[in-house]
């Protein structure tokens, strides 16, 4: 059940469910927006790179990882531009992975919160 349906509030005509099923999946498809307004890379650019997550030979045929080829693509991307290296955005995970398993439950995720603090990223 989505936030919106729980609120009460149904869903709009012709709407079955979500869009998308994971916060997450939001939030990358707002920086592919982002970025692409901001002239990082044009449409063309970014059909190429998410086309080619898409049809990799382990994709999956029912399309549940449809947003993590999203994800894939945008740090290809990146990387592809000079934006952030594969080794940055790796390190960057793990602090905020780190950073999740040192939080409380019901705080705030904070980068500060990483055990390893202070440890230099790539």
């Amino acid at each position: 059940m989505s936030r919106r349906e729980a609120a009460g509030a149904p869903l709009p005509p012709g709407v079955d469910e979500p869009v998308f099923a994971e916060p997450w999946q939001a939030e990358v498809f707002a920086m592919v927006v982002a970025l692409h307004e901001s002239g990082l890379f044009s449409w063309s650019e970014w059909a190429e790179a998410l086309s080619a997550e898409v049809h990799r030979v382990d994709a999956a045929t029912d399309g549940h990882d449809y947003y993590e080829h999203w994800l894939a693509a945008l740090e290809k991307l990146l990387a592809k531009k000079g934006v952030a290296a594969p080794a940055a955005v790796d390190a960057l995970a793990a602090a905020w992975q780190r950073a999740a398993h040192a939080t409380p439950h019901g705080k705030p995720i904070l980068l500060e919160n990483d055990p390893a603090h202070g440890a230099e990223l790539p």
